[in-house]
């Protein structure tokens, strides 16, 4: 039978949204209250994005005892280095290191070519492993992505994980994906050890499109 875990970003994505601000303490009581709710995983924050992120992510992975605590990370060493000091005193700590893989995005956000893009998330993947003993890898701006290099960059960073030990994908963005999402199930099931998460980016519509898809 399968399973479905529930990844809850409202820590981190939630706060994207204008006036949605938390302090600390409020963040800290949202964490527990989705840890009682039985949620797997609480994406913290960002911590390299600012002292508050940090600290946010910090004090959840400190007190929020019973859940996954992840943290976000570009594929770059000083994120992934702030990451690990922040959820270094989680129970069960994840680095979530991602990267663009759209040609637009690579194009005018990284300056970078395929190939150094491929190289940046295989290096990534293996620097958070020795940081942490959970890594989720997320290629940014999936459903503009060119199919067969999303697929060849989520294989090269899985096949490096799997041999670090770990291996967690998910697939960033839900609107338009029905193509993409029957891609994603059939590689999963070929891969049983790799976990997959969709990030539907909407509200009720999203997650139902995202099951649909999953089933």
């Amino acid at each position: 039978m399968e399973t479905i875990k529930v990844f809850d970003t409202t820590l981190r994505d939630g706060e994207q949204s204008p006036g949605a601000a938390m302090t600390l303490e409020q963040k800290y009581e949202l964490a527990v209250q989705l840890a009682r709710l039985g949620v797997d995983v609480i994406e913290a924050g960002f911590p390299v994005s600012s002292p508050h992120q940090f600290d946010s992510c910090r004090i959840v992975a400190e007190r929020v005892k019973d859940v996954t605590v992840a943290v976000l990370a570009r594929a770059v060493e000083k994120d992934l280095d702030s990451a690990a000091e922040a959820v270094s005193a989680a129970a069960h700590p994840r680095i979530h290191t991602f990267i663009a893989t759209s040609p637009l995005h690579m194009k005018h956000k990284l300056g970078k070519d395929p190939d150094t893009v491929v190289e940046m998330a295989v290096k990534a993947v293996t620097y958070a492993r020795n940081k942490v003993a959970e890594v989720e890898f997320s290629p940014e701006d999936a459903t503009r992505s060119e199919l067969p290099f999303l697929c060849r960059v989520i294989e090269k960073a899985i096949d490096n994980a799997l041999l670090q030990g770990a291996a967690s994908v998910e697939i960033v963005h839900g609107r338009g994906t029905g193509r993409l999402m029957l891609a994603v199930h059939g590689f999963l099931k070929e891969n049983p050890s790799v976990k997959g998460f969709s990030h539907p980016d909407e509200t009720t519509g999203g997650t139902g499109i995202t099951v649909a898809r999953l089933e």
